[in-house]
């Protein structure tokens, strides 16, 4: 992990962990024909060329985490919000780690598009 990532990336685990305990934002800055392909349950879709003018929308009081297929995308995002303020993370290998990982996506028989 290089100085510019320290302290931003979250794993998968600890991603799924705060959905379930409602203890952080979750947003996912794909695309929309990604999103359709296969989502985590109970994230937020805002995607990436949309965040900007989505900003004031999010919670500043609350740790955000940016989702997005591998991991550059939604680290991106993260490094931008933190620099405005945010608690603001990037969940590690994005949807292709999670689902090696095992974990659940919405539809059942959904897939991670390609970008």
């Amino acid at each position: 992990m290089s100085d510019q990532t320290a302290g931003l990336e979250v794993t998968p685990e600890q991603t799924a962990k705060a959905l379930a305990d409602d203890g952080a934002a979750v947003i996912d800055v794909r695309e929309d024909y990604e999103v359709e392909a296969g989502r985590i349950a109970g994230t937020r879709h805002i995607g990436m060329q949309a965040l900007p003018t989505s900003a004031g929308e999010i919670d500043q009081g609350r740790p955000v985490i940016f989702q997005c297929r591998s991991g550059s995308r939604s680290l991106m995002a993260a490094q931008a919000f933190r620099q405005a303020g945010y608690e603001a993370y990037s969940m590690a290998g994005g949807l292709v780690r999670w689902r090696q990982e095992g974990r659940p996506i919405e539809p059942v028989d959904g897939h991670v598009a390609d970008h």
